[in-house]
């Protein structure tokens, strides 16, 4: 039977798939671990009270980078490079969502209105990350192997989301609603389709791997191709609604120290 369950039981029983798996995950949450970082260092004067809140996502996403590669020592594999069109972070930014990383390099303050990009495009990836951990954590939460990993990563992509919403509200409260509205729709049109692309780039990686039949792959593209159908038709509205969250102040602490995996 094709489903979610056994086409990831699948991938973590092959030293290979899990590997690309792992390696693929390590990076981009490395990736924005770094992008926090200098979003933190870069804040406007008028924002500088995020700054906390901002250095403890980054902190928590380098923490995720190195829970998936102590999962990968812990099974002595090393990781692998990352085929560029499978990379999300980087194909994000080749459409213009997010924060340029040229601009992240430079020295110079971001602007009020950056920092409105940066949080509206969390709020999209973040739900897009939570409901993947969500899955997870329910077919392999109790796994002996990856369990723990999951569980730790899926809290904190909860506590990443309730910060998005609770400081995206406040910024609509002080005027920015319709600016916020529309950076969050043009975040969202644009991730579903490079989530597609991402999904088929991954899925055609495995198959090789995996050896997967003609008839199995082309069941896994027609699948991920209706879920964009759906999303396009109206689903991508679940990633830009704002509400406060029950969790309030979720970053407000210091990141929790990764347990060893």
């Amino acid at each position: 039977m094709l489903s979610a369950r056994s086409l990831f039981q699948e991938i973590i029983d092959n030293d290979d798939s899990y590997r690309l798996f792992c390696s693929i995950a390590a990076s981009g949450e490395a990736q924005g671990g770094w992008e926090n970082a200098r979003i933190a260092a870069l804040l406007p004067e008028s924002m500088r009270d995020l700054a906390p809140k901002v250095t403890r996502h980054g902190a928590d996403e380098d923490k995720h980078g190195r829970i998936f590669t102590a999962l990968l020592k812990k099974r002595g594999l090393e990781p692998v490079p990352v085929p560029p069109e499978t990379d999300y972070t980087m194909l994000l930014e080749q459409r213009g969502i997010g924060l340029a990383h040229e601009k992240l390099r430079r020295d110079r303050p971001l602007t009020e209105e950056d920092i409105l990009v940066y949080l509206s495009h969390s709020r999209v990836t973040e739900q897009r990350a939570a409901d993947q951990m969500d899955m997870l954590v329910k077919f392999f939460g109790d796994h002996p192997e990856v369990g723990k990993a999951i569980r730790q990563i899926c809290e904190d992509e909860e506590n990443h989301l309730a910060y998005c919403h609770e400081e995206l509200l406040g910024l609509a409260y002080a005027g920015h609603g319709r600016a916020i509205q529309r950076t969050l729709r043009q975040c969202a049109l644009a991730e579903i389709g490079v989530y597609r692309d991402v999904s088929l780039a991954v899925m055609d990686h495995m198959g090789r791997i995996l050896k997967w039949p003609a008839a199995k792959r082309t069941a896994l593209s027609l699948g991920i191709r209706g879920m964009y159908a759906y999303e396009r038709a109206g689903g991508w509205r679940r990633m830009v609604d704002l509400r406060m969250p029950e969790r309030r102040n979720a970053l407000g602490g210091p990141a929790e120290p990764a347990p060893a995996y």
